[in-house]
């Protein structure tokens, strides 16, 4: 079974890949490696904005962390023109924008990094951080990146 076909079976509708906010590349395509911007949450269109530990519960933090790993298939998907040419998520960074009091980065995170193993299997577990920050651009709860290995196209 292709990627493709893995996404359809998950009930996955990649979205457009969202253009960047500011002046860089989505995506950098490097000596076998694609290194993937920070991503931030859309669900069902709509920019996610709050921040954990105030206004945005852990649920809602896991949903908006994948879908930032959804937007960041979607950007592989764009820059590669086909995600079957991933060979293994090396790594995912993960910023939680949060409250003092909140500790929970890890299970936000949690949220991108389920959705690269459902979606790759072994190929996508990864080494990760999860990092609290005060906020993030545009004002979302999560943002996050990654480091992809790729075959050759």
């Amino acid at each position: 079974m292709n990627i493709e076909q893995r996404l359809q079976t998950l009930g996955i509708e990649l979205p457009e890949a969202a253009a960047p906010v500011a002046s860089y590349r989505p995506v950098v395509v490097h000596g076998g490696l694609a290194h993937v911007s920070g991503q931030l949450p859309f669900i069902g269109g709509k920019l996610v904005t709050g921040r954990l530990g105030e206004d945005v519960s852990l649920e809602d933090g896991t949903a908006a962390a994948r879908a930032c790993g959804i937007m960041i298939l979607a950007q592989l998907k764009n820059a590669l023109g086909s995600l079957d040419r991933v060979e293994s998520i090396l790594k995912l960074g993960a910023f939680v924008s949060s409250a003092g009091s909140f500790t929970d980065q890890p299970k936000v995170a949690n949220g991108a990094s389920d959705l690269m193993f459902e979606v790759f299997g072994e190929a996508g577990r990864h080494a990760r951080s999860a990092v609290g920050v005060p906020v993030l651009p545009l004002g979302v709860p999560v943002e996050v990146d990654a480091i992809v290995a790729i075959r050759q196209g």
